[in-house]
């Protein structure tokens, strides 16, 4: 029996030997097959290094091969990797067994086709019907197949695209997850002196929880000092997100870094798009702009800035949570390839981490959320922007409703998996950042008591 929660509105998620089991997998499989009509399709699959991943896998494999689906099985990797070698090996999709950055009793199903994620709004809710329903078609078996040169053609293809002008020095904490299968071979043979920490792949994770959070960061930060490194850098469990600490030990805001690598893109690719999302600082927009690049709005969420990517020929994309965008992966998000090219874009100047990252603007922010029914969220936030737009307020509402002054402003945005609304404001001046904060928090709670 499927349980209707496990669709969520960027994956299918949850926890092994309560809501996900080999039944399930197999089942999602056969789902999967069908939304495809499946017969001849080929499709690649892959998991991180959790300890359920291996019999998920199969399980899964087994339903879409009775589909009629030809499958390509990588193994362990990436997140990131399962993206590249469905688009590099030209198949018609591909299915990651991965939780992400969750606890290690998680796991899921990350799903692509040649259209585009499998999301909320792009077939999420027709594949769960198909499942729930269980209403398969069955063909001719399948066949199966391992590709054990994955890593070896990743690599090859990331290395030709790195150029570094001088040996540097980098800790990589990659905490025991999948990141762990290229460290250190693919840093060192890049040019860069790596330290590893936590570099074992273990579905146990046993040296820290596979989210790169504040205590994670602190141990590598003292690392960074006591090896005297250009840069420390820490991935999350399935590789597709990554966090940045400076030589000085600091950790580096994603919006710095977004604008970092927006700045050498940019001298590679004079007026090239930039691809960002509603919640990144209004620097960023800033330095695209100052620099002669296009900048891109885009919604919150790999789904929606991947498609911006290609979609506007985008050389290069960002969000505040530490996910990178690059036309050269087919634009998808890679916290490996992003961390190789931070390293390059070092490479290449002639000041300290450090010194790049203060001469940047930083302004002031405050973020929090709000309870708020499921039932009831997207109407209240529907109400706001209606209400702000009849007030004369400039507004951008392609993900919630943002509102835009010329010294800061403030997003409304309801949470596509919890209860919540959250608010984010930012500002140049303390005054207009708790001017802005309150206006916003008022007409937040009105709208949710009403």
């Amino acid at each position: 029996m499927i349980t209707e929660h496990i669709f969520r509105a960027y994956d299918i998620r949850g926890i092994y030997g309560v809501d996900l089991s080999e039944e399930t997998a197999s089942k999602l499989g056969k789902a999967f097959s069908t939304y495809l009509d499946g017969k001849g399709k080929e499709l690649i699959v892959g998991r991180d290094v959790r300890l359920s991943g291996n019999a998920l896998e199969d399980a899964l494999i087994k339903g879409l091969i009775s589909g009629g689906c030809n499958v390509e099985e990588i193994g362990m990797v990436t997140t990131p990797i399962l993206y590249f070698s469905t688009v590099h090996y030209r198949k018609d999709g591909g299915i990651m067994v991965s939780a992400s950055h969750n606890p290690p009793e998680w796991n899921g199903f990350k799903i692509l086709t040649k259209d585009g994620f499998i999301c909320e709004g792009k077939g999420m809710e027709a594949l769960k019907k198909i499942a729930m329903a269980e209403q398969f078609k069955y063909s001719t078996l399948g066949r199966l197949e391992k590709n054990t040169r994955i890593l070896v053609d990743y690599e090859n293809y990331i290395l030709k695209r790195i150029r570094l002008e001088r040996r540097l020095k980098g800790v990589f904490d990659p905490g025991n997850g999948s990141c762990s299968l290229l460290i250190p071979k693919l840093f060192d043979d890049a040019g860069i002196s790596v330290v590893a920490l936590n570099s074992e792949p273990d579905g146990n994770f046993p040296a820290h929880p596979p989210e790169p959070t504040r205590d994670v960061l602190d141990t590598l930060s003292k690392v960074v000092l006591e090896e005297e490194a250009d840069f420390g850098v820490a991935f999350d469990g399935d590789g597709d997100r990554c966090i940045f600490v400076d030589e000085r030990g600091r950790i580096v805001l994603e919006d710095s870094v977004l604008i970092m690598l927006a700045e050498q893109f940019l001298k590679e690719h004079k007026g090239a798009p930039i691809v960002y999302e509603v919640s990144c600082s209004m620097s960023v927009e800033e330095a695209i702009r100052s620099r002669g690049g296009k900048p891109v709005l885009s919604r919150v969420g790999h789904t929606y800035i991947n498609e911006k990517m290609l979609q506007e020929k985008a050389v290069f994309g960002g969000e505040s949570s530490g996910h990178y965008y690059f036309a050269d992966l087919y634009g998808f998000d890679d916290a490996v390839f992003a961390s190789l090219k931070l390293a390059e874009s070092l490479s290449k100047r002639d000041e300290r981490f450090s010194e790049i990252i203060d001469s940047m603007p930083v302004y002031l922010t405050r973020s929090g959320n709000f309870d708020c029914p499921d039932e009831k969220k997207f109407r209240v936030v529907e109400d706001l922007m209606h209400e702000l737009k009849e007030m004369g307020y400039q507004l951008f509402t392609v993900d919630g409703v943002k509102v835009i002054e010329p010294n800061g402003w403030f997003l409304i945005r309801p949470s596509n998996t919890q209860p919540q609304i959250r608010l984010t404001v930012e500002a140049k001046t303390k005054d207009d950042l708790v001017r802005l904060e309150k206006f916003a928090e008022r007409k937040l709670l009105d709208k949710i008591r009403s």
